[in-house]
């Protein structure tokens, strides 16, 4: 009887045990996506300044029907220093172009006095040419380069589990 007795207490309990049922899971995260947008702008401005510069000087004569008494053939030699300051512009966004001094010094001829040279036959047939290019600044170049960069980068990140 004590056997009878145990089983109907186990069937019993077993009879008032509820069934367990599955209950849904909600996954309790959130999902989206975020995008971000960055610019950047640079410009960049480059400045060449070229000039030329003759540190000396050329002087020719040629003729016929005249002397020159037997002197020196160029008038007398000066040295000179020359400071030259190149022209400035104004820069593509209304700035002045930074420029500098060029100093130089030089050796040029000095025709303030009377020519040596004289016509042999006066009233004669002659020619004479002279020929002079002194020192100093022949030539100018300014090249400004302006270059703007644009950098655009897009990111997008996107989240889900």
């Amino acid at each position: 009887m004590k056997k009878l007795l145990a089983t109907f207490v186990v069937a019993l309990a077993l009879a008032n045990v509820r069934t367990a049922k599955a209950v849904p899971v909600v996954p309790n995260f959130q999902q989206g996506s975020m995008t971000s947008r960055t610019e950047t702008t640079s410009t960049v401005t480059e400045t060449i300044n070229s000039i030329d510069m003759r540190t000396g000087w050329e002087y020719s004569v040629t003729g016929t029907g005249v002397s020159n008494n037997g002197e020196a053939l160029n008038p007398p030699v000066n040295t000179s220093t020359v400071n030259v300051t190149p022209s400035s512009s104004a820069g593509a966004n209304g700035g002045a172009v930074v420029t500098g001094t060029v100093t130089s010094s030089f050796d040029s001829l000095d025709f303030s006095s009377p020519s040596s040279f004289t016509i042999t036959n006066p009233g004669g047939a002659f020619q004479f040419t002279q020929s002079y290019q002194g020192p100093g600044m022949t030539n100018q170049t300014i090249i400004q380069r302006v270059t703007t960069i644009e950098s655009v980068t897009d990111t997008t990140s996107t989240f889900t589990q």
